[in-house]
């Protein structure tokens, strides 16, 4: 955290008072005029300000970047490969193929619980991933379990010792969105239920998903967005950081 920084700085001698209230007095936002940068997000939230790339050109984003650097711990979602090519010259700047992240900074610390992200099908990879990266550079242990949809539910039943133990289940499905629901009776844990837009014809791009998980009939289960797997791996990590 960079307040944190700061202070230590000095209390070692490394800085003086004054250089450390010009340094504070840039907290706690930073103003490039087309964004805002939130530095006490994490302070405030217990995560740091991600970065949305959708609706920004690689130029506004390398310039929030460029504010960010050695202060906070930087993810961008929905990126692309020409954003990580404007980047990857950053040190400790890495791309997320799968799942459209791009991460900078050294990985956070693990502790010894875990979250466990599973995926329905094949095809909710991508969303699955996205949370399962957050969750990860968020500093949290993920365990993966893909590909066990309801359609073959014995692939399910084989993973029921990896699914007690997790502190948190973030369930990701599309077409009928049914997967949250059965694996919320094999934890007490919370699950997480992400409805993707994986379907066609009356899946109508997820929301048919998204109904049937704001529908279920088991207690315990909360729903985001379709395909916002960005921000189950965030509520994951808010949990979880409670129990470690």
């Amino acid at each position: 955290m960079e307040i944190e920084k700061i202070l230590r700085k000095v209390k070692n001698n490394e800085i003086s008072i004054e250089d450390a209230k010009k340094m504070l007095e840039g907290l706690p936002f930073k103003d490039l005029e087309f964004a805002k940068i939130d530095f006490h997000r994490r302070l405030r939230r217990g995560i740091p300000e991600i970065i949305y790339a959708p609706g920004k050109t690689k130029e506004q984003i390398k310039k929030i970047v460029m504010e960010m650097l050695n202060k906070e711990k930087i993810l961008i979602s929905k990126a692309n490969e020409e954003i990580y090519d404007e980047l990857k010259e950053i040190k400790n700047c890495r791309y997320y193929e799968k799942c459209g992240i791009i991460a900078i900074g050294e990985k956070e610390e693990k502790g010894e619980g875990y979250i466990l992200v599973v995926s329905g099908g094949t095809s909710d990879i991508s969303v699955a991933e996205e949370s399962a990266v957050t969750a990860e550079e968020l500093g949290n242990r993920v365990k993966r379990i893909y590909d066990i949809g309801v359609a073959g539910v014995h692939r399910l039943i084989n993973y029921a010792e990896e699914i007690k133990n997790a502190n948190v289940v973030i369930a990701v499905a599309g077409m009928d969105g049914i997967l949250p629901t059965i694996i919320s009776n094999f934890t007490s844990a919370p699950v997480i239920a992400v409805p993707t837009s994986t379907g066609y014809g009356t899946g109508i791009n997820g929301l048919s998903a998204l109904m049937s998980m704001l529908n279920t009939c088991s207690p315990g289960i909360a729903v985001v967005n379709i395909d916002n797997g960005v921000g189950a791996g965030v509520f994951a990590h808010l949990i979880n950081r409670r129990i470690k």
